[in-house]
């Protein structure tokens, strides 16, 4: 299922859209894509990344750091290895935290059980962006989080406005380091994973709509990394939705766009002029998943 243009929503639409995709990442994950120690959940952290964050946690009882010399061993089992599989993704970036100073307060990303967060998933909200202020809260939590060897993946798909010129990933980079990222002019929307060792390492993928979402490495260490299936639990919380199909399928721009591609059906629907646009959508739709 290709990705859809989400602007064309109204932000109730996309919360809908957001809490039924956490909810299906978090069962793909745990449905045994996890090492036995790990598990995943919808967290309720406070501030910018809000309720929607799905954080990836190991069952320990003590509250150590991250790749830390107290971190427990089994934080080396399971997960694939970069060395023997490297991530997917076609871009990657590497930088040193080593001179970094937080300009804000100190975040401790806890749960309330004393099992220690590994890793996080945000997808981000039209909020994040809305203002200033927000995007800025936004990118300085997600640098302290990489600073503090909290793994992080990042999806966005909504493409880079006034506050955000180049893209998300590199709001955020260049806050690590002074390197510039340009999105390709045709690929404005980013899938980006953080690997939060010592040397800290950014896997990114710029995407588009109407593109295959892929799926992205998340990191349980800073070398083994377990692969996130975006498109398979993409696809069935977008199906959960009536509201949103109707909303993303029905819109003529849409229908231009199946027609200029798919010169099959341009040819049904020429020969079935009384066919509605739902009819039209749920047909295109439906060749597009063969």
């Amino acid at each position: 299922m290709p990705i859809h243009d989400w602007t064309r929503v109204n932000a109730g639409t996309w919360h809908d859209f957001h809490l039924s995709w956490i909810a299906e990442l978090r069962n793909a994950l745990n449905d045994g894509r996890l090492p036995d120690d790990y598990y995943a959940q919808a967290e309720q952290i406070i501030g910018p990344f809000g309720p929607d964050v799905l954080t990836l946690q190991e069952a320990v009882t003590v509250d150590v750091i991250p790749n830390s010399e107290d971190a427990p061993d089994s934080l080396n089992d399971g997960g694939v290895a970069v060395a023997m599989r490297p991530p997917p993704t076609r871009w990657t970036a590497q930088a040193e935290m080593d001179d970094y100073v937080s300009k804000r307060r100190t975040m401790v990303i806890r749960h309330s059980s004393n099992d220690r967060i590994v890793a996080l998933i945000e997808i981000v909200s039209p909020g994040n962006k809305s203002t200033r202020h927000a995007l800025t809260s936004f990118v300085e939590k997600a640098v302290e989080a990489i600073y503090r060897g909290y793994h992080l993946l990042i999806v966005d798909l909504f493409p880079p406005g006034s506050r955000d010129p180049h893209g998300i990933h590199e709001a955020i980079w260049s806050e690590i380091v002074n390197d510039r990222v340009e999105l390709p002019p045709h690929e404005q929307l980013t899938l980006v994973s953080y690997a939060s060792g010592p040397t800290k390492h950014a896997y990114i993928e710029p995407t588009a709509i109407n593109y295959a979402l892929i799926d992205m490495p998340l990191f349980l260490t800073p070398d083994r990394y377990i692969p996130v299936p975006l498109e398979e639990t993409y696809k069935p919380s977008f199906e959960s939705s009536r509201h949103t199909q109707v909303t993303l399928l029905s819109h003529p721009h849409v229908l231009r766009n199946m027609l200029a591609v798919d010169h099959q059906l341009l040819r049904y629907v020429t020969r079935h002029p009384y066919l509605g646009i739902g009819e039209i959508s749920k047909l295109g739709q439906r060749r597009a998943d063969q």
